[in-house]
């Protein structure tokens, strides 16, 4: 026994009350891992369409707020820009939320429909960018094979042979897959041509577009150019970077929404659960072994050495849960994943912060039950 730390023969002393930590411990990592998981997996997944569209810069609506709430330009505004020194493109985009039948229920769910000109192709797609002349035929489009099971085996029914179905009420054949997979905003989605997406939205006018997207000349400054297009277009459309388009699409999930918040919040709460559960164990636990506190400072032990003690009760306690809580968070995170087909990973960096976070509440906690030593007179054990 002479070996082992002072500070890990009280902890195992009583072994429920040490169970009761670990597990409330590994509780609040869970929980910290799942929110900013969460968190995390919604930014992500909100710009996922965008990380797959191409352009350097992108031209929207002055009142554009995120994909899900677009408002209609002239595509005349996107053509202007090829009056600007150093563009070397551009290509249109319409996009808009449709209803897709399930071909086995029946079913009728909402997906995003994006159709574009196929001889200026807008999508980093090998599977869409390889098939432009088919999606070009009538009442034809491809379809993202990651989307949610509600909308049916697609990818089955295909290998059995030709699929159709129905989009917006409108037979649509289905001459392809992509993959991208759902986001917070769209469970499904449809890629096709213009021509085919006016077809299935009949009340858009042709040449009315969501999104533009320029190219630039090889060497170009992409803030320069996005200040020449913008001094040439009117004040009803906004010429953004590719990363300010991410970052404002980013921003209306973290600001706008309660979302943001509210995951933080949860991160919040869990880092508080295991502060308070620390500080209970060591509390209970200082004041349970009060008397051996005094003896030892009878015998010359500062308060300095004995808050080392509980110093390192604190950093047993905060490995030891954070181990179990990590495990069950990925363990977690591979069920989401599969269930739901959106991707939340454990990152480094997530890990890292949840660890100094767990490490910070139970160091905060021993500090706090620290000062019950203070007044442990030696006078006690007499």
């Amino acid at each position: 026994m002479r070996g082992i730390p002072l500070a890990w023969q009280q902890l195992t002393r009583e072994k429920r009350r040490f169970a009761a930590a670990l597990a409330g411990i590994s509780f609040a990592v869970t929980l910290m891992m799942m929110q900013l998981g969460l968190r995390d997996a919604l930014y992500k997944n909100a710009t996922k369409v965008h990380d797959r569209l191409r352009g350097d810069l992108v031209v929207v609506s002055a009142e554009y707020e995120y994909l899900f709430s677009t408002r209609n330009f002239s595509q005349r505004r996107l053509y202007s820009a090829l009056a600007v020194d150093g563009v070397a493109g551009v290509a249109p985009l319409y996009a808009g939320i449709g209803v897709w039948k399930n071909p086995v229920s029946r079913a009728e769910h909402r997906i995003l429909v994006m159709g574009f000109r196929t001889d200026a192709p807008v999508f980093d797609f090998p599977e869409v960018n390889t098939r432009l002349r088919e999606i070009n035929q009538p009442d034809v489009a491809l379809w993202d094979a990651n989307s949610r099971h509600e909308f049916g085996p697609i990818a089955a029914l295909m290998a059995a042979g030709p699929l159709a179905t129905e989009v917006n009420e409108r037979r649509v054949h289905v001459a392809g897959l992509f993959r991208m997979g759902p986001t917070f905003g769209s469970s499904g989605h449809v890629i096709t041509s213009d021509l085919n997406f006016l077809r299935l939205f009949p009340d858009r006018r042709e040449g009315l577009i969501d999104m533009g997207f320029i190219t630039l000349a090889p060497g170009t400054d992409p803030a320069r150019a996005r200040d020449a297009v913008d001094a040439v277009l009117p004040s009803d459309v906004r010429v953004m970077t590719r990363d300010e388009f991410i970052a404002v699409e980013r921003g209306y999930w973290a600001e706008h929404l309660p979302i943001g918040f509210i995951f933080n919040l949860g991160s919040l709460m869990g880092l508080i659960v295991g502060g308070v559960i620390v500080y209970q164990i060591l509390y209970a636990d200082v004041v349970d072994h009060l008397p051996e506190y005094a003896t030892l400072k009878a015998m010359g032990y500062s308060d300095r050495h004995l808050f080392g003690v509980i110093a390192q009760e604190s950093w047993f306690l905060s490995c030891l849960g954070f181990i179990p809580g990590f495990l069950v968070a990925q363990g977690l995170y591979w069920l989401m994943q599969t269930q739901t087909n959106i991707p939340i990973d454990m990152t480094v960096t997530r890990v890292v912060s949840v660890f100094l976070l767990t490490l910070s509440a139970c160091a905060l906690s021993g500090a706090i039950a620290m000062r019950k030593i203070r007044q442990a007179d030696p006078a006690e054990v007499f």
